[in-house]
């Protein structure tokens, strides 16, 4: 099997197509919006989406920082250079997709800087570390997400105090979002959030959500912050509207013994999550 041409189709499917269960929430959502102007909005969104899945041009013109998780199963053997194999396909997809150029010439400071320009090579846009993670069975699953800039200016990873109630962990979080959401721009978002031990573990939570979650099956808490997020009336690209979120993702890990909980919330913009799947 050709294993980078496998990850490098997967980028090239994660920036151009919407997956299915967002289609459906965005369709949801136009049916229901009485906002007019809302309405046209959402329209443009789900014409922008087939537009680029019929031509193969990214959702946006920012098409995001790589990000991967790879599952393996316990009984599953791996070739010689299998994370290189992907680290191949991500730039040969970011040269296909194409990729806008964001790569930050220079050493540590210069980096930080941005005083050396960018590379105009795509692909020298390196992936973020990769999440790998055991699984049972002998399959190998590799997940690839394409991350925005706008939603990791809006996102937060930090502690709530629980006071031994979900709900005042939820209602923190909320305010976050309020805060948030009008300042994000391409709504209607997505809330995602990840409820860890730690900061790694919290973000890792909330990354996995991106990839795996479904609209198509919310819980009582991912109802409940739709519905107070469309409360607010920012609407679709913070025009107004009934469609601030078109439903959210949320996963819960392991819990320490503590007074607090630490959430790692990122809303989703209104392309997003960009993601694909292969299963090797």
């Amino acid at each position: 099997m050709d294993i980078a041409a496998r990850v490098r189709d997967a980028l090239v499917r994660a920036g151009t197509t919407t997956p299915p269960d967002v289609m459906r929430a965005y369709k949801r959502a136009l049916a229901r919006e009485e906002d007019e102007k809302a309405a046209w909005i959402l329209e443009l969104l789900i014409k922008n989406a087939r537009i680029a899945e019929e031509s193969g041009r990214p959702l946006c013109d920012d098409t995001g920082i790589p990000h991967v998780i790879v599952e393996v199963g316990e009984d599953a053997l791996l070739p010689g250079g299998f994370f290189n194999l992907i680290r191949r396909g991500i730039a040969e997809g970011l040269l296909k997709l194409p990729g806008r150029p964001m790569a930050v010439r220079g050493d540590e400071i210069e980096r930080i800087e941005q005083s050396r320009g960018l590379y105009s090579d795509p692909s020298k846009l390196q992936p973020a570390p990769f999440l790998v993670e055991s699984v049972p069975g002998d399959e190998v699953r590799i997940h690839v997400l394409l991350l925005g800039g706008g939603p990791e200016i809006r996102a937060r990873t930090r502690r709530v105090f629980h006071r031994h109630s979900y709900r005042k962990v939820f209602e923190e979080v909320l305010t976050w979002m309020k805060t948030e959401v009008p300042l994000l721009g391409c709504t209607p978002c997505i809330p995602v959030i990840g409820i860890g031990r730690t900061h790694f573990e919290a973000t890792s939570l909330m990354l996995r959500a991106m990839a795996t979650g479904s609209l198509d099956e919310q819980s009582e808490i991912e109802d409940y912050i739709t519905e107070s997020l469309n409360s607010t009336g920012t609407g679709p690209l913070g025009l107004g509207g009934s469609t601030t979120a078109l439903g959210s993702l949320v996963n819960v890990g392991p819990q320490r013994a503590s007074g607090v909980r630490i959430v790692s919330m990122r809303l989703a913009c209104c392309v997003e999550p960009r993601r694909a799947t292969i299963k090797l």
